[in-house]
């Protein structure tokens, strides 16, 4: 025993003074390269000294940013995440300052822009040569991981935990925000993710579900995560009883939609025992949060959504390594974004200004943050974890569903699943990766660029309103773009449209290939009756228009060409609206009956043979709607789990259909490892709990007991 602690006391010990040498070498040649650096004094010194001077510069800069980095990231919990990740190099900078100060001789000086780029590269260098040496030693890497598990477990004993054994396993539940299944499967066949055709082949199996006719993240998260995404017409529509426009990504939006799912469920959510949810619009009732639109409105220390950004940042390398690789994609998206120009390739839109930030903030700073933030709780020994990876989808509005832009996305998805599942190997307890999505991407041309003109310019046209002579742009409703404004605590708002005037103008809004159009000075929901009687020559002109594929009015669905069908009538929606596929018309009918359906929904035309939709938003993949690949998400899970199709709620062997359909296939998961989950109203102590407060729930070891967050 004692040979093992000196063994592991000197690999430790040797891998500090490795280290240590790589960061010296490193400043001294930083010295010699850098003109307003130096490590000697003025009269000039011999090498033997500035050697030396170097190393005690080196070895303070370390100390400083081990020691100093966590209180400095603790004081600074109000700073915005994205100001932050800045922030680091400047704070970097200043303690390589102070690390020159306390130089004997006052030997060492930098100024202090010059201090900022050597801590960079410094921090960069050790990073590197300590992953290196923990990769090369498998064992060290490996007690590492056990010491956290270990110390894990010791404190769950010290709170009481209840349970002996071997805990249940766990289930970490992976979103690859809008992969559909034809993508994941292409992926997989072209040598693009190899990890998870590994997975295929060896442990896990496959299958397509149906989304709601809303086919986008709010609709299915919310569906997933609650077992609720009741009267969710779309990604943004506008509420008459509160003359607001509810947007799925909209933080105060978010936290309302989840409380009227909790509220209708009467549960908390599928992460309520032990779960952790990380990178996702809605909470799901875990109690460790992390970039969780839902909550990142709140102000203070009850923002929790925002921690896994200074978990992360906290080590200075982290963000020297996140920093260089944001503003590589950064370049990356603006050389292919003049690649794609100079090709002529059609469909195109817009990608200046400020998208190629924002890609980046979504296929860098975000996945580093949700994995690091995945792996941490995988340490930890958390019961359940969902996180939501949402870079494919990003990329693939703006490069569209297949190409290079996005098979490059996928790729390094897949490596970060590889690096989830090595962790996993070493994880205090088994785990169990579930790899799903919300939605898929159908490609398109918009309707703006191929018709000329936006679908509210066509409305106000068949309302006899004045048209603009200059066709607006509808701004894409990305997940990642709010991510961005939340870590910077800038509310996600939509200018007029968050809460538009009075008047009788119809607010339209687009919510992908979807679009919704209300009359605010109409009480209730307008009838066909009364919207031909108002603008006798609207319907005729949405029906008529080659770019829409149907409307629904009142329990009715008008199609081109005069073609009509009740929905109250067997048959007569299931004929009109088969090009859209198996289930569309019920999934019309249920969205027929939410209390805030539109007036008037319009779904974009949509060609069986190519795939193809028309976005009403400036997206050449999207989703949202009806028609295409948007429509076929993926649900992959190991095969010692249950078949999705033994869910009552869906026939035996077929695909799930809906995301509360879903929600109820991970609720039986999760009762297959941890027995069954207790309701949101029995509380510890209550009447009907005959627990006594603090007892955990079902056999999870770590149900009831607080733990910190392990995410470093």
């Amino acid at each position: 025993m004692w040979r093992g602690r000196w063994r592991t006391t000197g690999s430790a010990l040797l891998r500090v003074i490795i280290v240590w040498a790589v960061s010296t070498l490193t400043m001294l040649a930083l010295a010699g390269i850098l003109p307003d650096f130096r490590l000697q004094s003025d009269d000039g010194d011999s090498i033997t000294q500035i050697a030396l001077t170097a190393a005690w510069g080196a070895g303070a800069f370390g100390l400083l940013s081990a020691v100093v980095w966590p209180v400095l990231v603790r004081a600074l919990l109000l700073v915005p995440a994205l100001v932050l990740g800045l922030l680091v190099f400047f704070l970097n900078g200043s303690l390589l300052l102070i690390a020159l100060s306390l130089i004997p001789a006052w030997r060492g000086e930098a100024a202090p822009e010059t201090a900022v780029v050597v801590a960079a590269v410094m921090s960069a260098v050790a990073s590197a040569t300590s992953t290196a040496l923990a990769v090369r030693d498998d064992e060290a890497y490996r007690r590492r991981l056990y010491r956290l598990a270990d110390r894990r477990r010791r404190r769950q004993r010290g709170a009481g935990a209840s349970g002996a054994g071997e805990p249940a396993p766990g289930l970490v539940f992976l979103q690859l925000d809008g992969v559909g299944y034809e993508v994941l499967r292409g992926a997989c066949a072209g040598g693009l993710m190899p990890t998870v055709a590994g997975w295929l082949d060896r442990s896990h199996r496959i299958t397509p579900w149906r989304t709601d006719w809303s086919s986008q993240t709010g609709a299915s998260q919310l569906g997933i995560l609650h077992g609720s995404n009741f009267d969710v017409p779309a990604f943004r529509w506008y509420e008459k009883d509160t003359g607001e426009v509810m947007v799925c990504n909209r933080p105060t939006s978010a936290a309302e939609l989840q409380r009227r799912a909790v509220a209708r469920t009467g549960d908390g959510g599928l992460l309520t025992l032990d779960g952790a949810s990380r990178g996702n619009l809605f909470s799901g009732g875990a109690d460790q949060l992390a970039l969780v639109l839902s909550v990142s409105a709140r102000r203070g220390r009850a923002n929790r959504s925002r921690a896994g950004y200074f978990a992360y940042f906290s080590d200075p390398a982290n963000a020297v390594r996140t920093a260089v690789s944001f503003v590589a994609e950064v370049v990356r998206e603006i050389g292919q974004s003049l690649r794609a120009r100079i090709r002529g390739d059609r469909p195109r839109v817009s990608r200046g200004g400020l998208y190629p930030l924002i890609r980046a903030f979504a296929t860098v700073v975000e996945r580093d943050v949700v994995v690091a933030a995945v792996i941490g709780d995988m340490l930890a020994g958390r019961a359940a974890v969902y996180a939501d990876l949402v870079a494919y989808d990003e990329v693939a509005h703006h490069s569209g569903p297949r190409g290079r832009d996005t098979d490059r996305v996928l790729a390094r998805l897949d490596r970060s699943l590889a690096l989830i599942a090595r962790v996993a190997e070493h994880a205090p307890r088994e785990y169990r990766i579930v790899l799903l999505s919300d939605h898929g991407q159908s490609p398109g041309e918009t309707f703006l660029g191929r018709y000329g003109l936006t679908l509210k310019d066509l409305v106000r046209a068949g309302c006899g309103l004045p048209v603009s002579r200059r066709a607006g742009r509808t701004r894409s409703g990305a997940e990642a773009r709010a991510a961005v404004l939340a870590a910077l605590h800038r509310p996600v708002e939509e200018g007029e449209e968050a809460r538009p005037g009075p008047g009788s103008d119809p607010v339209v809004l687009a919510s992908g290939n979807l679009a919704l159009i209300s009359f605010p000075d109409v009480p209730g929901r307008a009838s066909r009756e009364r919207v031909e009687r108002a603008h006798p020559a609207l319907l005729a002109t949405l029906a008529n228009h080659p770019g829409v594929g149907f409307l629904l009015v009142d329990g009715v669905v008008l199609g081109p060409g005069g073609a009509v069908a009740r929905l109250d009538v067997p048959g007569e929606a299931e004929a009109l609206l088969s090009p859209f596929g198996p289930g569309a018309a019920e999934a019309v009918r249920r969205t027929d009956a939410f209390p805030h359906v539109a007036d008037i929904m319009v779904n974009s035309a949509y060609d069986p043979d190519t795939g193809a939709v028309h976005a009403f938003e400036e997206q050449i993949g999207s989703h949202g709607g009806l028609g295409g690949e948007q429509g076929h998400p993926f649900l992959m899970w190991p095969t010692v789990l249950s078949d999705p199709g033994a869910d009552p709620r869906t026939d035996p062997g077929a695909e799930p259909v809906g995301a509360e359909a879903v929600h109820g296939v991970l609720r039986r998961w999760l009762r297959e490892a941890d027995g069954p989950q207790v309701p949101l109203g029995l509380r510890p102590g209550s009447v009907q709990d005959p627990r006594p407060e603090g007892a955990g729930g079902g056999i999870l070891p770590s149900a009831g007991v607080p733990a910190r967050d392990e995410t470093r």
